[in-house]
């Protein structure tokens, strides 16, 4: 079954009560940045980035990032 991964940064977010424009100005990115790593459009992350994000909203990186089977796979 190909696995494809999803983002759940918006999740995250709603659960602390923090913005994105508060997040990417403690993160060190633009707020352009993550509104494309919220969507899912980007093709990868930076560890670095991601440790940032996860130490501001003080989570793991499995409460932002999921696989999950890919829509188009067949059961």
């Amino acid at each position: 079954m190909p696995m494809e991964i999803v983002v759940r940064l918006d999740v995250m977010l709603a659960l602390r009560k923090t913005k994105s424009r508060e997040l990417a100005a403690r993160v060190g990115i633009t707020e352009a940045n993550l509104s494309l790593l919220k969507s899912g459009k980007v093709k990868g992350i930076r560890f670095e980035t991601l440790s940032r994000i996860c130490e501001a909203l003080d989570c793991q990186p499995g409460d932002i990032l999921e696989a999950v089977e890919s829509r188009g796979a067949e059961n």
